[in-house]
């Protein structure tokens, strides 16, 4: 073979090697893209599931104990718990891809998605056997008031929870304009951050002379009275849509439909205790069309919230 054959031999060569390497890179690149199709993603890692909550009161972590250590059980991995500082907070967590399962308020889960942040319901937690998904705003006064409606409500303090609260600031807001009351210009609102305490305020009657909780933080104390109450769509359990398609099997078949019995039978016995009885009795499904009725009063109200 001559030089110039040689050259042109060892040319393509490099010129078939090249093809191959291209193609290998191209190949994985495939599997990788593939791969990741498949496996989904999580907030954290593979091994772990972040749990976000919203901040309804000082139990918050105590009461959802017991579910993730269901979570953890029926999924084989830890589950982490995060509570934001906020309402507002949470959503953005939802919105960035920081948590994986999570327990919200309606009108949160409606502004989080309304904003981008990829999520399903699945179902809602019940707390007492027989009950439909759903629980009460409660319009709150201190005990010894002479308020007797949410009519008389105009020109005084009254404490709401927080801007992007169902039960503590979206219903109230809907039921105050019903009465004829600006919720901003009629009365001087104070966000308590809170259910708890929102009651705590109304009951010492300074900073609020009356104001807004959900039923299972209103009943507990003693110092408020409950004057008018309305029913609103059951908070909801949410699955991020970025999670594998196993894990998001797994997590709909366990939190769905089941009741706390069944969670104790299956192993977890920190469900087996009176706290947790007290704010938890079963799940029932629910599914996104479940939250328009809330969609309906961000229209009516026009709450800045329910805007993207």
């Amino acid at each position: 073979m001559n030089l110039r054959a040689l050259k042109a031999s060892v040319a393509m060569a490099g010129i078939a090697l090249l093809g191959l390497g291209l193609a290998s890179c191209s190949s994985s690149a495939d599997a990788t893209e593939s791969s990741a199709s498949e496996t989904g993603a999580f907030a954290s890692n593979s091994d772990t599931l972040v749990f976000g909550v919203v901040p309804d009161s000082v139990d918050t972590e105590t009461n959802y104990q017991p579910l993730m250590d269901y979570i953890a059980q029926e999924t084989g991995k830890k589950v982490e718990y995060h509570e934001s500082t906020n309402y507002a907070a949470l959503i953005e967590a939802a919105i960035a891809g920081k948590i994986d399962v999570a327990s919200f308020s309606g009108f949160t889960y409606v502004t989080a998605t309304n904003n981008g942040a990829e999520l399903t319901p699945i179902s809602s937690i019940v707390t007492e056997e027989g009950q439909e998904p759903g629980y009460y705003s409660e319009a709150i006064v201190p005990v010894d008031s002479d308020i007797t409606s949410i009519a008389d409500f105009k020109g005084h303090k009254v404490c709401f929870v927080d801007p992007s609260s169902t039960s503590g600031y979206l219903f109230p807001s809907y039921n105050l304009l019903e009465a004829g009351i600006d919720p901003q210009k009629d009365i001087t609102p104070v966000f308590a951050g809170k259910h708890d305490v929102s009651v705590q305020k109304v009951g010492e009657g300074k900073e609020c002379e009356a104001g807004f909780a959900e039923d299972s933080e209103a009943e507990k104390s003693d110092k408020v009275k409950v004057i008018e109450k309305t029913m609103v769509p059951g908070a909801p359990i949410v699955l991020a849509n970025a999670l594998p398609d196993d894990v998001k099997k797994t997590l709909t078949e366990a939190l769905s439909e089941v009741s706390i019995d069944e969670i104790i039978k299956s192993g977890v016995k920190s469900a087996d205790t009176d706290a947790f009885r007290a704010t938890f009795y079963s799940t029932e499904p629910v599914d996104d069309k479940y939250y328009d009725q809330i969609r309906d009063i961000c229209k009516k109200t026009d709450a800045e919230q329910c805007k993207a």
